[in-house]
């Protein structure tokens, strides 16, 4: 397959801004990708495709406020840092990325909140733009990440180019979030409400819980024409003995398995064997999914319209057939579905 294959025509005004008042009041494009056939309706219309058996599989890996702004020592100038990973408790070490990079070299030093009340030191340039920086911080570890989160932002994704808000803070986090690791959300879990996860458990279906802490890879640009030739970021992720004991069983019984996105997806095939079933794995993965794939675990999945050119957008039609799916995004367009973290969703089965 090639970039261009993946081109679509999308109106800004169909790139969700804003989260939904409430979470499960979105619409839902049902498609067959046995056959190609579209269903539009609304997402707690899912209750309806799954019963007593079926596994839904989540990511319960947890957004951190990821997002700083500080000034620049001597100069004052404003300064960006996006916080990747942490790289060493003790010294409080963590891998960023700043902008503007330019302004940016080693033994800078840069202040953030009032009074410059926490302070960080540039010491190694590990990209173009990314870096290692040091926190300058005398307390126990767990204050100075209490201090440090208070000052973040919570990290949107580039293309919803409003400012954050407050309600971002809850709204871009699922409710079974519990391991912190992500800088991007699993936008297609934060549809579920309360009230859905409760009767999808009343109609007997197993909810499993995958970890994959998501990168800015995610949304890193793909530059070559070729996908062979491209290489994903990676990332961290868990698959446990319950997870893997909970899908092998209900794939053995025929249950239908399903993704809740594509990071759930990406995870469950990085740690799928040769036979067709999950192992337990806890490591990195930089598996890149793209048409033709033959997923041999999940039977369906759920996920968010993503925008041209994206990996998530390959993954999506790999699983559903490329045909299929570029046809279905079309269809979006002509309909008004909503793009992005904050839009409508599909459901392919």
């Amino acid at each position: 397959m090639k970039l261009s294959q993946f081109k679509f025509r999308l109106p800004d005004n169909l790139i969700a801004q804003n989260p939904p008042v409430d979470r499960d009041e979105c619409r839902m494009m049902v498609l067959d990708r046995k056959t190609g056939e579209i269903e539009h309706k609304h997402f707690k219309d899912i209750l309806g495709y799954y019963g007593e058996g079926d596994v839904m599989v989540f990511n319960d890996t947890q957004v951190f406020p990821a997002l700083l702004y500080g000034n620049k020592e001597k100069t004052g100038a404003r300064i960006e840092v996006f916080l990747l990973r942490e790289l060493n408790a003790d010294n409080k070490l963590w891998d960023v990325l700043v902008e503007p990079a330019r302004k940016i070299r080693i033994g800078n030093k840069l202040y953030f909140g009032e009074d410059g009340a926490m302070v960080a030191e540039v010491i190694d340039n590990t990209t173009s733009r990314g870096r290692t920086m040091r926190f300058l911080y005398d307390g126990p570890h767990d204050e100075f990440k209490r201090d440090l989160y208070a000052l973040g932002h919570t990290p949107l994704p580039a293309y919803i180019t409003r400012e954050p808000i407050p309600e971002d803070a809850e709204a871009y986090q699922t409710l079974y979030a519990r391991r912190e690791g992500a800088v991007v959300a699993p936008g297609a879990g934060l549809h579920f409400s309360r009230e859905v996860l409760k009767r999808l458990e009343i109609k007997g279906v197993e909810q499993a819980f995958i970890t994959v802490h998501s990168g800015l890879g995610t949304f890193r640009e793909i530059d070559v024409e070729d996908l062979t030739k491209h290489r994903m970021d990676s990332e961290q992720m868990d698959a446990s003995p319950e997870l893997v004991d909970i899908v092998n069983k209900a794939k053995d019984n025929g249950k239908q398995v399903c993704a809740i996105g594509t990071s759930v997806l990406r995870g469950i095939d990085s740690a799928t064997s040769m036979g067709g079933h999950m192992k337990v794995y806890q490591g990195w993965t930089n598996k890149f999914i793209f048409p033709p794939y033959d997923f041999t675990v999940c039977s369906s999945m759920l996920t968010d319209f993503h925008l041209p050119y994206s990996t998530m957008l390959m993954m999506v039609a790999a699983f559903g057939g490329y045909e299929n799916v570029m046809h279905a995004y079309e269809v979006a367009v002509e309909e008004g579905y909503q793009f992005g973290t904050y839009g409508d969703v599909m459901l392919i089965r």
